[in-house]
């Protein structure tokens, strides 16, 4: 795949350390729920630096939408977070990956998991679920610090009242919002298995996190009986390669 011309044509702010751009890319093909692109970034004196984002837009949706979550010692990130605006220009490659996607085809029970930033390419499967009108059953676990490190918050809290075949369960590790039902916790094998599929419904998982994160959940999946075959994983912060 060749990089393609793309402008910015929307920003919106996620947290403090995070915002998702929309992009126009003339003959964009679409992409599936979980996929990823590679964006490019070139400098006056022809450097280059290339990052891999996941898609956080629909399936359904022509619009092409990445969620940037700022590295203090980004090369991308900061740009794509902090400066980049309307109107200005970059270059994508892509839709890439085909193991870590959703189809929108299957009705099996999806359990997503996702911790932080890795909540990404899981929102694409939850909006395109959604916009398809699935009737899978699907659930999300999502650990996070707190309700303002947390992306999307407000929206997945809509969508688990509007969809009735979903369900959202957050983990606050840190700082929960008022009068929620239980204190900060991290995830464990136990509180794990209480808000998950049981082995029993064959649902499957997609996991998206910090390496550290991904393989713990993974782990104690396996253990607890789920079938590895249905364990899909994905590890967030990978570096592209400039050609």
């Amino acid at each position: 795949m060749s990089f393609s011309p793309a402008v910015v044509s929307a920003v919106r702010a996620e947290t403090d350390n995070s915002r998702t751009l929309t992009l126009d890319v003339d003959g964009w093909p679409g992409h599936l729920a979980g996929q990823h692109v590679d964006i490019r970034l070139t400098a006056e004196d022809g450097y280059t630096a290339v990052r891999s984002y996941s898609i956080a837009s629909s399936a359904d949706s022509k619009a092409l939408e990445v969620t940037v979550d700022k590295l203090v010692d980004g090369e991308v990130s900061p740009y794509l977070v902090d400066g980049a605006d309307v109107g200005d220009r970059l270059e994508v490659r892509g839709p890439a990956g085909g193991w870590f996607v959703w189809p929108g085809t299957d009705d099996r029970p999806v359990q997503l998991i996702g911790g932080g930033s890795g909540i990404v390419p899981l929102m694409a499967m939850i909006r395109s679920h959604g916009d398809a009108g699935s009737t899978a059953p699907f659930r999300l676990l999502y650990s996070v610090r707190s309700p303002t490190s947390a992306l999307y918050f407000a929206e997945l809290m809509r969508r688990a009242v509007d969809d009735e075949h979903l369900r959202v369960d957050f983990a606050f590790t840190r700082e929960t919002p008022p009068d929620w039902p239980t204190p900060p916790h991290r995830l464990t094998r136990d509180t794990l298995e209480e808000s998950v599929y049981p082995p029993e419904d064959m649902a499957e998982f997609f996991i998206c996190g910090s390496t550290p994160f991904v393989e713990s959940v993974a782990n104690w999946l396996v253990d607890a009986g789920h079938p590895p075959e249905r364990i899909k994983t994905e590890r967030f912060g990978g570096i592209g390669v400039s050609p």
